[in-house]
């Protein structure tokens, strides 16, 4: 029986957030003011779903102009020249965090050293007199002015976790207790709205703990009352507990044999966001204008592209998953205004999987609009793809190599998916090991999703999404019809996943601790973005009306890309020994 408290290989991170450029010298570079065509580089030389569900499923693909990117995403690019005068490389308070030895294998936390972690809150940042940035804490934002300070759903979560487990403990190990958390037993401080929350909250974690000690009948006890305070149209802690509860139904059914996996699997077949996220809808063009993490770890990742390929006048480029291709739009906009080394071939081979005529389909029409894109930037362009059954197939001799050519390698969330099929992901490495690129460049998920520990996985979820429900709160106001798609198809997806067991769940997260394990084992080591990269991020970051709240952090050499102080992606740039 699995015990509430045997949090193993779960921890809270206590986030620094970093600022990276100085003050407003990089956001007037240019005259850039346009969050969707201004972004720029820097050069080396100075019921509706299922409306949604049936406009997925009838999607037509065909041939259009190169134009047809603009109509969803207008990347037409000012070029942003990195003056060392004007931008000076500076010592900046970078958070290193100790590296983990051990694969899969972090040290044991107790719940009150979890939560004290958790309970000073994550770090935000205030102006000060100066040009560089300082952390503040959240809570004495809270503290000090709360007329004016709205708690985060992250904030709420945080205290209802703390309150659940001082309310668990026995009196002697409550009397010992060093979180010190501001709010404590009490309310006081809150709106009430917000105690309402918390005591929402509250009652969640206490039916996660039910479903943890295998009480399911218990547990099931617990839900009807959650329902009736949660909705799917409420603030944004009412809506993550509505899908949680929604989730913690289905898996107690499952356990008590009331729906069969059988059924439940073929229900989930109707929606499977890693298909139809291979094409774009409305939806997600709407996520990706409107949020700002997708924007910030793609422009940062083909930052670091461009600097690493700087010298070479032949690039091919392996996609590991090209969806769209919209980060190659940026890439070919960026290397026509290199002027040193004037560009000689771009040649990019996208992996596919699945032998479905829908995916060979938009493997195919994103070929075709990138190749017009690059003709009408008169670019040379090669455009190759490798479609294989499963990445486990996946062979050298497959690529289309030339002596000439400078290789690198593309991963843009195309590794979490096969998470799951360790087989297919070590094919994968052992394939690029071979081809030896002169630089790997990753984009993951931030998150321990992949824990045994069914209560692990639900708290490490619980406050991810918690972040992303409050991210969408801020950033789609006036866009409630695709936000209420993207919770109830997409996010709410995700959660039952996450909380399902064994084979049933399809796609997990690891943070960055893990992937490094995992990649040391192919002989690759991790290198350092450069300031340059870091600028980018945040450069494209203020450009949202939300940019604010989008935080970032330095795990080694890795760049978390947060909401809040929550991280929420990575992106990490590698080399082979």
């Amino acid at each position: 029986m699995e015990n509430l408290w045997e949090f193993g290989e779960f921890s809270f991170d206590t986030t620094k957030n970093v600022k990276f450029s100085v003050a407003e010298d990089l956001g007037d570079c240019n005259g850039i003011e346009s969050l969707c065509s201004n972004f720029g580089f820097f050069e080396d030389d100075p019921s509706q779903e299922e409306e949604l569900l049936l406009s997925t499923n009838q999607q037509k693909y065909h041939h259009q102009p190169y134009l047809d990117y603009e109509a969803f995403d207008n990347f037409n690019i000012d070029m942003v020249h990195f003056d060392e005068q004007q931008c000076p490389t500076r010592i900046l308070p970078f958070c290193d965090r100790k590296k983990d030895n051990q694969y899969y294998q972090p040290s044991p936390l107790t719940p009150v050293e979890i939560l004290k972690n958790y309970g000073k809150g994550f770090k935000r940042l205030s102006p000060d007199e100066g040009k560089i940035l300082h952390p503040v804490n959240d809570f004495d934002l809270v503290t000090d002015n709360q007329n004016e300070s709205k708690l985060s759903t992250g904030d709420i979560m945080k205290i209802a976790g703390t309150r659940f487990i001082q309310s668990s403990s026995s009196s002697e190990s409550i009397s010992g207790l060093i979180l010190n958390h501001p709010f404590g037993f009490s309310f006081s401080g809150l709106s009430d709205e917000e105690k309402e929350d918390v005591s929402l909250a509250e009652s969640l974690l206490a039916c996660a703990e039910k479903v943890g000690y295998q009480q399911f009948q218990r547990a099931r006890n617990f839900l009807p009352h959650i329902s009736s305070l949660s909705s799917k149209t409420g603030n944004p802690v009412k809506r993550v507990v509505h899908y949680f509860a929604e989730a913690l139904f289905q898996r107690i059914d499952k356990e008590t044999g009331r729906v069969s996996s059988n059924n439940t699997q073929k229900i989930e077949t109707l929606f499977d966001p890693e298909e139809v996220s291979k094409d774009l809808n409305p939806t997600l063009i709407a996520f990706f204008e409107e949020l700002p993490f997708v924007k910030v770890s793609m422009f940062t990742c083909v930052q670091a592209l461009i600097e690493n390929l700087k010298d070479a006048k032949k690039i091919h480029v392996i996609d590991l998953e090209i969806r769209k291709g919209l980060h190659w739009t940026i890439l070919m906009q960026a290397l026509q205004s290199r002027t040193e080394c004037p560009l000689e071939l771009l040649k990019i081979t996208a992996i596919a999987t699945g032998n479905t005529y829908t995916s060979k389909l938009i493997v195919e029409d994103t070929g075709k609009k990138l190749e017009d894109f690059a003709q009408s930037l008169n670019i040379p362009f090669l455009f190759d793809t490798i479609i294989v059954s499963n990445l486990s197939h996946l062979r050298e001799d497959l690529f289309k190599k030339d002596s000439e050519e400078t290789v690198a390698v593309y991963s843009q969330f195309a590794l979490r998916s096969n998470i799951q099929q360790s087989d297919q992901l070590e094919t994968v490495m052992k394939v690029v090991r071979t081809i030896n690129p002169i630089v790997m460049v990753v984009a993951e998920t931030e998150a321990n999703h992949n824990s045994k520990s069914f209560v692990n996985r639900f708290i490490e979820a619980l406050f991810y999404f918690s972040a992303l429900f409050d991210c969408l709160e801020d950033c789609m106001k006036g866009d409630e019809k695709n936000r209420m798609i993207i919770e109830s198809l997409y996010f709410s997806y995700g959660i039952r996943n996450i909380l399902a067991e064994g084979v049933e769940r399809k796609s997990t997260d690891v943070k960055i601790d893990v992937w490094r394990a995992f990649f040391a084992r192919f002989g690759m080591v991790e290198t350092k973005l450069s300031m340059k990269s870091l600028y980018q991020a945040e450069l494209v970051a203020k450009r949202f009306p939300c940019g604010n709240s989008c935080t970032f952090d330095m795990n080694g050499h890795c760049l978390l890309v947060g909401w809040k102080g929550t991280p929420i992606n990575s992106v990490s740039v590698w080399k082979f020994i």
